[in-house]
C-alpha cells in the first residue's frame, strides 16, 4: 500500500481473526501471515474473500505516496437532538473516535492517483458504521466543492450503513446536500467514480454514492437501499444475501463493473485517463482500400451476413482498440448482453463504442444502457462508435411491457442532438428500428457482406406473402446489399473485406474496419457540436424519394383509360 502522512496504524479489520503473527480468513478459516495479508490487501490468497479495509487504508491504497491532503479535518460531529436513547450520542461519538483514531466517518482529500490529480472521499464503517451525519455530509459535500472549483475528478469509496439515526432529519438533510455538490460538479462535466465496499447501503448508497458516472462493486460486497433488519422490521421480508452480493446487483444492471481489489488501483487510473484526456485529438491520415464492384446476389451476401463463421462485435472490438473498459447495466431493471458497451482506446485516443453483438435481438434494458453511454459520451466529450448487427429489436410482449418502441425513440431523439461525432457501421445484419436505434450517426458505413433492411426478409414474407419462408422472391427486392444502400445514398461508404468475406480473416477485417474509422474520426474531428447536429439534421432530412402533382392512383387511371 502506499503511505499516507500523518495516519495512525490502522486497526484490524472487523472480518478476520488475527493472533501476533497469523490472520485467519472468516470465510476459509485459512490462517495466513499478516505480512503476506497486508501484501495482499486484506484479500484472502487462498479463497479471495474480501476483509474490509478501513477508510486510511483505502487512501493508503490509492493514493500515490505522500500525495493525499485532507479537506474539512477538523470538523467534528455535535449532538443536535440530545440523544440519549439505549446510550449517549456523545458517548458513541468518543468511543468510536478512540476505536478507529478518526474524528468522524469520513475522511477526504486532494491527492494524486497514478500521476492523475483528483480528489478521494473514503468511509469508516467501523465508526458508527459508516452513517451520514452532518459532518460526513459536510466533508463529502466541501470535497466535490474544492473538485469543482479545482476542475478535478473524484472517486469516492464508500462503506457504510446509510443515514445516522442520532441526528435524525438532519442526517436525511445531507442526501440532499451531498447530491446538490455532485449536480454541480457534474454540470461542469467532471468524472465521478464510485466504488461500493461491503456494506454500502441507504442513504449514502441512494444519494452521492450512486452518482457517479461509473459505479465499481467490490466482489460479494453487498450493497442494496435498506438492510436486511430494517426490511424484516417494516414489511416482514426476508432478502437473502445472495440477492444483495455485487455480482447480482450488477446482473440487474445497476453497476458497470465489479473489480477484484487488486485490480481496482489500475482500473481506476485507466478511467481516469480515458475520461480526462485531450478533447481535441489528431488523427493519423490512412490510406483507404478500393471498394470492388460486387459480385454477390442479394440472397448470397444475407447467408454471409448471417453466416454463424462471420466475426462479431466483440472480435472488432478485441482487434481495432489497444484498450477496452466495458461498462454495463441500464441503471434501472437489468444489463442485455444483446449491447456491448464500453470505453476504447483508439490510436491513442479514448472513445465510447456501443455494439450489437450480433444475431440477438437486443431487449429494453440493451437500449436504455445505449442511452446512459451515449449521454456519458457527451459529456465527456467522446466521439462514439456504433457497430449495428442485429435482425431487430426482440419483439415479444416481455420487451413490449417493459417499453421497447420507448427506448428505441428515445435513442433516436439522443441520437439526432448529440453533440460529439458518431461513426456507425453495419457489420452484419441490420434489421428494422433495432438496428437504426443505434444508426442515426454523422457518417454510416456498411461492410461489403453486410445486409441493412427496414424489415427482415422472413418478416417481410410474413406480411407481404404470408408465408415467412418465402424470402427467395422478396430479397432483391428489398435492396438491403451495401451497394444498393450506397446508391440510394443512405450510406457514405463501403468497407471491403478480405477474399472470400470477413469470415476469411478477422484481423485483416478488423483492421480494414479500422482504417476507415480513423479516416472518418480525422474528418469529423473539430467540427463544432452545433455544425453536427444541423449537418445530421440535413442528411437525414434529405433521405427518401417521393413526387409532386398528380397522385399514383390518378396516373395509373388515366393510363388506363388511355389504353381502353
Amino acid at each position: 500500500m502506499n503511505k499516507t502522512p500523518d495516519s495512525k496504524p490502522p486497526p484490524t479489520s472487523v472480518d478476520v481473526e488475527s493472533s501476533s503473527t497469523t490472520t485467519a480468513c472468516r470465510r476459509c478459516k485459512t490462517d495466513c501471515s499478516n505480512e503476506v495479508f497486508r501484501e495482499e490487501l486484506a484479500v484472502c490468497p487462498s479463497c479471495g474473500w474480501h476483509a474490509p479495509l478501513n477508510a486510511q487504508e483505502w487512501i493508503q491504497h490509492l493514493a500515490d505516496v505522500d500525495s493525499f491532503r485532507e479537506i474539512g479535518k477538523r470538523l467534528h460531529s455535535a449532538d443536535p437532538l440530545d440523544f440519549n436513547v439505549t446510550e449517549p450520542y456523545v458517548e458513541r461519538l468518543r468511543e468510536a473516535e478512540e476505536r478507529t483514531g478518526m474524528h468522524e466517518a469520513a475522511i477526504s482529500g486532494e491527492a494524486r492517483l497514478d500521476g492523475h490529480t483528483l480528489v478521494l472521499i473514503s468511509l469508516e464503517f467501523d465508526f458508527l458504521g459508516g452513517t451520514m451525519g452532518s459532518v460526513v455530509g459536510e466533508k463529502v459535500a466541501r470535497a466535490f466543492q474544492a473538485a469543482t472549483r479545482r476542475k478535478l475528478p473524484v472517486v469516492s469509496v464508500i462503506a457504510s450503513g446509510g443515514a445516522r439515526i442520532q441526528e435524525g432529519i438532519l442526517a436525511l438533510m445531507q442526501m440532499a446536500k451531498t447530491a446538490t455538490a455532485v449536480a454541480a460538479h457534474k454540470a461542469a462535466g467532471l468524472p465521478y467514480i464510485s466504488v461500493m465496499t461491503n456494506p454500502s447501503f441507504g442513504g449514502t448508497f441512494a444519494s452521492f454514492g450512486s452518482l457517479g458516472d461509473i459505479l465499481i462493486g467490490e466482489p460479494e460486497a453487498q450493497i442494496g437501499f435498506v438492510g436486511a433488519r430494517v426490511v424484516e422490521g417494516t414489511i416482514d421480508e426476508r432478502i437473502p444475501k445472495e440477492e444483495r452480493r455485487a455480482e447480482t446487483v450488477l446482473a440487474h444492471g445497476m453497476i458497470d463493473m465489479v473489480v477484484p481489489r487488486r485490480a481496482l488501483r489500475n482500473q481506476l487510473a485507466v478511467l481516469l485517463s480515458q475520461l480526462t484526456a485531450d478533447r481535441n485529438p489528431h488523427w493519423p491520415a490512412v490510406k483507404l482500400a478500393p471498394t470492388q464492384k460486387p459480385t454477390r446476389n442479394a440472397t448470397e451476401i444475407v447467408q454471409l451476413a448471417r453466416s454463424p463463421e462471420r466475426p462479431r462485435a466483440r472480435h472488432y472490438v478485441d482487434r481495432i482498440f489497444s484498450s477496452f473498459t466495458e461498462l454495463h447495466g441500464d441503471r434501472c431493471y437489468g444489463d442485455d448482453d444483446a449491447i456491448l458497451t464500453g470505453l476504447a482506446t483508439l490510436h491513442g485516443h479514448p472513445v465510447m463504442v456501443i455494439a450489437q453483438t450480433g444475431q440477438v435481438m437486443p431487449m429494453p434494458e440493451g437500449y436504455r444502457k445505449t442511452y446512459r453511454l451515449l449521454k456519458l459520451a457527451e459529456k465527456f466529450h467522446l466521439p462514439v462508435i456504433t457497430f449495428v448487427d442485429t435482425p431487430g429489436a426482440f419483439p415479444g410482449l416481455e420487451a413490449e411491457h417493459r417499453g421497447i418502441a420507448l427506448t428505441i425513440g428515445e435513442n433516436l431523439g439522443l441520437l439526432a442532438s448529440l453533440e460529439v461525432p458518431i461513426i456507425n457501421v453495419v457489420i452484419g445484419e441490420g434489421g428494422s428500428g433495432g438496428a437504426l436505434a443505434l444508426g442515426l450517426a454523422d457518417v454510416i458505413l456498411m461492410q461489403e457482406n453486410a445486409i441493412y433492411s427496414v424489415i427482415a426478409p422472413e418478416g417481410a414474407a410474413a406480411i407481404l406473402l404470408r408465408d415467412a419462408s418465402q424470402t427467395d422472391e422478396l430479397v432483391s427486392g428489398l435492396k438491403l446489399r451495401a451497394h444498393d444502400l450506397l446508391e440510394q445514398g443512405v450510406i457514405d461508404g463501403i468497407v471491403p473485406e478480405p477474399p472470400g468475406g470477413a469470415h476469411r480473416d478477422y484481423d485483416a477485417a478488423a483492421r480494414l474496419v479500422m482504417e476507415r474509422l480513423v479516416h472518418h474520426l480525422g474528418q469529423l474531428s473539430g467540427t463544432k457540436p452545433k455544425r453536427l447536429i444541423r449537418n445530421r439534421a440535413t442528411r437525414f432530412g434529405s433521405i427518401g424519394k417521393f413526387e409532386r402533382g398528380v397522385s399514383t392512383m390518378l396516373r395509373a387511371m388515366v393510363k388506363r383509360f388511355k389504353t381502353a
